[in-house]
């Protein structure tokens, strides 16, 4: 055999490797097609309770580092394209915990802190949250390039002092821009879901949008019947399992068994005027409890997270 350095030698073998590949392409269809097909996407959304407002200077009792780690050892193996997160905190001693989150999974993020919006003067909230050294909000994390993003204020129907937001972010993706909302209404206060579901439907695009977030209410109360009966939207955990509980709340972080008793963490779908998705799988996450060093036992938070599948029209661009 000819040595490579031989011109003639070297134009063999290389038609020969051009040949052997496009054999290969026209007996497997899949490895020649592998590329332009499009896995479903796969969200997860979870409230990852933030350490308390002291810890701008002491560490509270919520082992937050080593929570965040085991949530980004399950989010790395879960394998999710988007994270609405709730709770998320900025302070002096944890640093932007959303932030951390997405580096460690080489996403895009964008957050927003809702204890910025408790006054309507930015001074004095900005003086307040510098005082404190910390804020906590809403994130969205995100394995594709976020293009804009903006933060809704929600009502204080009862709560004046207790501001909530609802973070939008416009993603952008193979199936064209895809809408994601990451909100964290309050206890008894409907009105703040209500509004974040106006919000979702006013800014409805050609293509689909998701809600996600914790919103302290389970599938029976008023409004979320509303919005799934008037409005539209789709619980992706109820269409995806149509007979199981599904609780994500009220896990005690030190407990040996699961405590949580109602669902109050949601995603959910509302399409677009132009194009539809389909639900796949739904399921729980975040559900399972790891260990201290001194092996007392440790869950990721007091929420589980839950996981959806969709799968979407692709964009024409793309195909």
């Amino acid at each position: 055999m000819g040595s490579l350095s031989d011109p003639q030698t070297f134009s063999r073998l290389a038609s020969a490797v051009l040949i052997t590949g496009l054999l290969v392409s026209f007996i497997s269809p899949a490895a020649a097609t592998s590329e332009d097909v499009l896995r479903p996407l796969r969200v997860v959304t979870f409230n990852l309770l933030h350490d308390g407002a002291g810890s701008g200077f002491v560490n509270g009792r919520t082992h937050l580092e080593e929570r965040l780690d085991m949530a980004i050892r399950e989010l790395k193996a879960l394998d999710p394209d988007v994270v609405a997160v709730q709770e998320a905190s900025d302070s002096r001693l944890h640093g932007n915990v959303s932030e951390r989150l997405a580096a460690a999974l080489g996403f895009h993020v964008v957050f927003e802190a809702a204890t910025e919006h408790v006054f309507g003067l930015q001074p004095l909230n900005w003086l307040i949250v510098h005082v404190l050294g910390f804020k906590e909000g809403s994130a969205i994390l995100s394995r594709f390039p976020i293009i804009a993003s903006q933060a809704h204020d929600l009502p204080r129907c009862q709560k004046r002092l207790e501001p909530r937001i609802m973070l939008q972010a416009t993603l952008g993706t193979a199936w064209g821009p895809l809408q994601i909302f990451s909100a964290h209404t309050g206890r008894g206060e409907e009105c703040q879901l209500s509004r974040a579901g106006e919000i979702v439907r006013d800014r409805l695009g050609d293509g689909p949008s998701l809600l996600m977030g914790d919103f302290n209410a389970t599938e029976t109360t008023e409004v979320l019947i509303g919005l799934t009966k008037d409005a539209g939207f789709i619980d992706a955990f109820r269409a995806a399992n149509p007979a199981i509980d599904g609780p994500t709340v009220w896990q005690r972080i030190d407990s040996s068994e699961p405590t949580v008793s109602r669902r109050v963490d949601f995603v959910f779908l509302l399409n677009g005027r132009s194009s539809k998705a389909s639900i796949g799988q739904s399921r729980v996450v975040l559900d399972r409890p790891g260990r201290l060093t001194d092996g007392t036992l440790l869950w990721p938070s007091d929420h589980y997270g839950v996981l959806a599948e969709f799968t979407l029209p692709q964009a024409e661009q793309s195909r």
